[in-house]
C-alpha cells in the first residue's frame, strides 16, 4: 500500500509514511504545491529553459515560466500524528517519462494537477495512473487568467472513470493542498480496501 513504518526516536513505533505522486502537464504547479505543503525544504530538480527545450516544450498559457523540473520535487507534509506522506513531482514534458515508472513504484496514489485553459495536459497522466489501476485524483489548480469550470464539468471533460474524485484548489496555498491530500489518501484508502475484499471473495 506504499507505505512505510518507522519508530524514529522510538517514541512512535505506528508511525506510517505514504508515498504520493504528484503529477500533470508542462507548468501546472506540481513544483508549487509540493513546495507549498512541504514541512521540510522541498528538494527541487529544475533548470531554466533553454532554447533548445522551446522547440518541444509548449509554453502557450505558461509564458513566463522560466523553469522546468528534470527529475522530480521532494517534499514531506505529516498530516496527523503518526501518518506522514513522502511527496514526489513528476516533470512534466514527455521527455522525461521514462522517469515515471520508478517514480510510481511503491505509490499509495497520485495527483493530477489540471490547468483548465490547457486541460488535455493532464490527459497522459490520466491515462498512466488509469492503466496501471494506481489511484488518483484531479485537482483543478485554479489560476487567476483561466475560466471556471465546475467538478463535474472536468470529469467529463476528462472522461474519468465513475467516482473519481475532482477537486478545486489553488498550488500556492498550504491548506488547500492539504486538502487536496486528505482527498486523495481517503480515495485511495476505499481503492485498496475495496481491492484487498474482492481478492478475498
Amino acid at each position: 500500500m506504499g507505505s512505510e513504518r518507522s519508530d524514529a526516536d522510538g517514541d512512535d513505533t505506528n508511525a506510517m509514511a505514504l508515498k504520493i505522486l504528484v503529477a500533470g502537464g508542462f507548468g501546472v504547479g506540481k513544483t508549487t504545491l509540493v513546495g507549498a505543503v512541504s514541512e521540510i525544504r522541498p528538494l527541487r530538480t529544475e533548470e531554466l529553459l533553454s532554447q533548445a527545450g522551446q522547440l518541444v516544450d509548449d509554453t502557450g498559457g505558461v509564458d513566463r515560466k522560466t523553469t522546468t523540473t528534470v527529475a522530480m520535487d521532494f517534499g514531506r507534509i505529516t498530516i496527523r500524528s503518526g501518518l506522514s506522506l513522502y511527496l514526489f513531482g513528476t516533470p512534466g514534458q514527455d521527455r522525461f517519462w521514462f522517469l515515471w515508472d520508478e517514480l510510481s513504484q511503491g505509490a499509495l496514489g497520485a495527483v493530477v494537477l489540471a490547468d483548465t485553459r490547457r486541460l488535455e495536459d493532464c490527459f497522459p497522466a490520466v491515462d498512466y495512473f488509469e492503466h496501471r489501476h494506481i489511484p488518483f485524483v484531479v485537482a483543478v489548480n485554479c489560476f487567476a487568467t483561466a475560466r471556471t469550470f465546475g467538478a463535474h464539468d472536468v470529469s467529463r471533460a476528462l472522461d474519468l472513470d465513475r467516482g473519481t474524485p475532482v477537486v478545486l484548489c489553488d498550488a500556492r496555498d498550504r491548506d488547500s493542498g492539504k486538502e487536496v491530500l486528505i482527498r486523495l489518501v481517503e480515495y485511495a484508502g476505499r481503492m485498496h480496501t475495496a481491492r484487498l475484499l474482492n481478492t478475498v471473495g
